[in-house]
């Protein structure tokens, strides 16, 4: 039997004093291309997945 959700409440804590100590990251070219491959291939797997079932 399915399980309706009707409402979600979600609730989260910012720290400020934490924001100044963010670092930036840079990639190259051929790193974010590899991120990006990695990203398609993982989405694609759960479509498979999906349509598996």
């Amino acid at each position: 039997m399915p399980i309706e959700i009707k409402e979600l409440h979600i609730k989260i804590n910012v720290d400020e004093s934490s924001k100044g100590q963010q670092s930036v990251a840079t990639f190259g070219k051929e790193q974010k291309s590899a991120l990006i491959a990695s990203c398609v291939e993982q989405v694609m797997e759960i479509l498979e997945m999906r349509k598996e079932r």
